[in-house]
């Protein structure tokens, strides 16, 4: 099957539970039409470059899924209809990447540079 990453943005109204629960939500849908929703990052409540909707911030989210075009292209169809979800990019990709995405590899480096100090 084919192995895509996904990453979306949520409003800034919602709390972390929220938005870790759309994660969840996307990830049963992939798996109800024969997906599987490989690994999932949650990365915070984030500022934007511009403002989406009236919003300067979002949660932003990364999924990695194993999952039949078919299954990918009615997650997203949901999540455009879905109120609280904003901005969706999915890529298709050859491989997964080991270990934990760039942006979390950003936030351990930043913790480890506090101790230093």
């Amino acid at each position: 099957m084919p192995l895509y990453e996904h990453v979306m943005i949520a409003r800034q109204d919602l709390s972390n539970t929220q938005a870790e629960g759309l994660i969840e939500h996307f990830g049963t849908v992939l798996a109800d039409n024969g997906g599987q929703l490989v690994d999932n990052e949650y990365w915070g409540v984030k500022t934007m470059a511009y403002k989406i909707n009236k919003n300067r911030k979002g949660h932003y989210a990364y999924m990695r899924t194993n999952a039949p075009a078919g299954a990918v292209q009615e997650m997203e169809r949901l999540m455009r209809l879905h109120d609280d979800v904003m901005r969706v990019l999915t890529i298709k990709v050859d491989e997964h990447a080991e270990g934990p995405s760039i942006q979390m590899q950003k936030r351990d480096e930043r913790d480890s540079r506090r101790e230093r100090r």
